[in-house]
Formats: structure tokens, sequence, C-alpha cells
């Protein structure tokens, strides 16, 4: 056929590949058609279509590199962004609890002859009641002859997120540079070193602190504060803060106006605590608030140190509230305050 019998022929619609494949079985008679379609130049399709400087046409009008790079480099910081804030509202705190000692009895066998280290079930509890993690921190000893190790206290400082002082044996006189007035209340001297290690070195990375009992006595003291020994000795116009009942001793406290406690708890005028604890703070460390009095004798209850992000020590014990009775100081929201400090600090 000639050049110009073909240029007389109606334009030929875009054909699929199917079809050109199918022409290619035609007969003679069909060729021509066949030759025109594989002739046919391509018509790209309107999603394909680029502009006139080839960028794609998706592309918003007058788009620049650099436009089309800061928009990237914004996405990019989002999307960091978003993974950091999940990971300090959804990851799981992991909050540490002191331990507490035993120590080997003269003559014993068996467990009794050797150092325990334990943790008490309703302090465990109480923590894990809002869906946090808990672990026991135990001693260390980088010198020890049968297990050498390179882990330090610090380290648990550094990959928990708050630390929780547990109740337990009185603390050593001689720890605040006193000496004890009767053998019986010469305390854990061991665990005092070991859990004034431990708070300092959570207080230096700027995690929480929250001390129950003992622990809010030894924050007094790691703070240059002294103990009343003997509550009943040291201070005869007292109310009773100890007797058989143990956890079902109470009293009642007071908030000083100002302090953090009074704000949490407005209205309650008179709360009552279990009382467990023979000695209380004598000599306010250096720093610290009262947050709580008994009522009737002004035995301080509660402090809390000014300098740092959270660290209070209640003379009571929380953990045995619920189980006490509705009319005990539900001291839930303390708890709070501790966990939302541990995840605004965690790193």
């Amino acid at each position: 056929m000639s050049d110009t019998a073909d240029s007389n022929l109606p334009p030929v619609p875009p054909v699929s590949a199917e079809d050109a494949a199918s022409a290619a079985d035609q007969p003679a008679s069909a060729a021509p058609q066949a030759a025109r379609v594989a002739s046919a130049p391509f018509v790209p399709s309107a999603s394909l279509e680029f502009s006139k400087n080839n960028a794609p046409a998706y592309l918003m009008p007058g788009d620049t590199p650099w436009k089309q790079a800061w928009r990237i480099f914004s996405a990019r910081v989002q999307s960091m962004s978003d993974q950091v804030g999940r990971r300090l509202t959804q990851r799981t705190l992991k909050i540490g609890i002191s331990a507490r000692i035993f120590h080997p009895q003269a003559g014993a066998r068996g467990l009794q002859a050797k150092t325990l280290q334990y943790l008490e079930e309703s302090i465990a509890q109480w923590v894990m009641s809002r869906d946090v993690l808990v672990l026991m921190i135990p001693t260390v000893n980088t010198n020890g002859l049968l297990h050498p190790s390179k882990i330090r206290l610090r380290d648990y400082a550094k990959h928990l997120d708050g630390l929780v002082l547990q109740g337990g044996a009185d603390v050593a006189p001689q720890t605040y540079s006193q000496t004890a007035t009767r053998p019986e209340w010469s305390g854990d001297s061991a665990r005092d070193m070991y859990e004034l290690e431990l708070l300092h070195e959570f207080v230096e990375a700027g995690k929480p602190v929250l001390g129950i009992c003992r622990g809010c006595q030894l924050i007094n003291v790691a703070f240059g504060g002294t103990l009343y020994q003997d509550i009943a000795s040291d201070v005869p116009e007292a109310s009773p803060h100890v007797n058989d009942l143990y956890d079902s001793h109470r009293h009642a406290i007071q908030f000083p106006p100002g302090s953090s406690l009074a704000s949490l708890f407005a209205g309650q005028t008179a709360p009552l605590v279990n009382s467990i604890h023979h000695q209380a703070v004598r000599d306010l460390g250096r720093d610290l608030m009262i947050e709580a009095i008994s009522q009737g004798d002004n035995i301080v209850e509660a402090v809390r140190h000014t300098k740092s992000r959270f660290v209070m020590g209640l003379q009571w014990h929380p953990e045995f509230h619920r189980a006490g009775g509705a009319e005990l100081l539900d001291c839930t929201p303390i708890l709070d305050n501790f966990l939302r400090a541990a995840r605004e600090t965690r790193f």
C-alpha cells in the first residue's frame, strides 16, 4: 500500500497488548490493519503525564527541589517525634524496690544461715496496681570473691524509672552519728549503706523516690537529719505510735498549710493512717519540708525534698490501707504522682 493511501486512513485508537497479539494472528487480509496498529505512536495515559519541566504531575505547581526536601525532612522529624511520644506514654514503667535483708543467725542451719534479700508482698502489689513492672534491687558486691561483677547500683538508677524504699529494720544510730541507747535499737547499718547509696544514685539521676516507714526515716538521714531512736523514750508525751495491733493500729494526721499533700488531699482535715513505728524524724534534713504530722503530738509523718522533682517519705504504710478499711486514707493519688514523675523523668 502506498504512503499516500496510508495518510488518508482515519486515525487508529490505542490498542492493548492483547489486541496487538490477536492482530498478528489474523489472516493476510487483515495485515494492513495490523501494520497500522504496530506503527501507531504511543500515547501516555493521564496518570503518567509529566509537566513541562519533567516533574511528576502530582507535585504542587511551582514546587522546587528545596520545598520538596523540606517537606520530606519535616515528615521524618514528625515520624520520629511520634515514636518518642509513643515511647513516653505507652512503654511500661519499671520501678525498683529496695531489698529487705535477713542476716545469718549464729548457729543456724539452712536458709537461716544465709544472707537473704526479700520483698514484702503488699508493697509490690500496691505499686503493681497501676500496671507497672516491679523489680527488687539486690545489694551489689563488686569485690566479691565468688561472684565478681561490674554491675553498680547506679546501673539500676540508669535503667529503672523510679525507686521505692520499703520498710523494715531500724535505721542504725551510727548512720546519723549517734550511738544506740539500747542494744535492740542498734538497727541495720549494712542495709543503711546499701539504701543510702541507692537513694543518692536515683536522686543524682533525677529519678523519683518514694520512701515508706523506714524509707521516710532514711530519706531524712540521707540529707543530714536525725531520728528519735524510740518515740516513747525520747518524747514521753507523744501518743503511742506502735503496739501489738501492728497494721491495725492507727491515728489521725494533719497536712501543714502549703504542703503538697494539703493540696492533694484538699478538704481532708484529719485523715487516718496506720502507725507501725517506734522511731521518727527528729531534726529535719537539709532542703526537706514537712508534709504531714500526727495529730496531737506533732510527730513528723511525711517529708519531701524540695530540690528534687519527686522525693517523698511517708511514715505510714499506704500498701496496708485498703485492707485496713475504707476509713483509712486512700493514698493512690500519692502513688499516681510518683509514677507520673517517673514517666516524665525516665530519660
